[in-house]
């Protein structure tokens, strides 16, 4: 079925892949009302999200981006200016809607320093994957062994509080988002 886990080696033989498919950029509140009325409909999503980097020892930022995608959209919201609104608070809580990631718990204490809420309707994929006997838990290694690729992680420690986020930025963003879903997504089918 799939391995137990890949080595680095192996990991950096394998093909780079990405999203492909459209990327919504939402950096006012307006849009997020307009997205989310959608994304209520959406009964899986893959979750994410990006800080501006931090290189002092105990120093955090406040989460700037979330991302949450489907097989072929990508919704890339711009938290540090349009904060965390109620309609997107209704998503993150709504048990309806399955939000997969990784290392979520993080992000969701991350999250709630913008705005308290009561999270709901998350799934770990670290533990997920446990019952298909994979041992690797990080999103490149699971990306690897599951999807048959790997993501370029050279975005990850850009400044996500930029005034404009560069395409770079913006696919790196989208493509970990949807590794989640397409990992979710893939394991179920089985």
């Amino acid at each position: 079925m799939f391995a137990t886990s890949i080595s680095k080696e192996e990991l950096h033989q394998l093909p780079v892949g990405q999203f492909k498919g459209s990327i919504q950029l939402i950096e006012s509140t307006i849009e997020v009302e307009r997205v989310c009325s959608n994304l209520c409909y959406e009964p899986v999503l893959g979750f994410d999200t990006e800080s501006k980097p931090s290189f002092k020892k105990g120093n955090t930022n406040h989460v700037s981006l979330l991302q949450l995608a489907t097989s072929s959209n990508a919704y890339l919201f711009r938290l540090n200016k349009t904060g965390l609104p109620e309609t997107l608070i209704k998503v993150l809580s709504n048990p309806k809607i399955l939000k997969v990631g990784i290392a979520i718990r993080d992000d969701i204490r991350h999250l709630m320093a913008l705005h308290q809420f009561k999270p709901d309707g998350f799934l770990e994929l670290q533990a997920f994957v446990k019952q298909f006997g994979i041992e690797n838990s990080g999103l490149s290694k699971l990306t690897g062994i599951i999807l048959n690729f790997r993501i370029s992680k050279s975005q990850q420690l850009s400044n996500w509080e930029n005034e404009v986020l560069t395409q770079a930025q913006q696919l790196y963003a989208a493509t970990d988002a949807w590794a989640a879903y397409e990992i979710y997504e893939t394991l179920i089918q089985l």
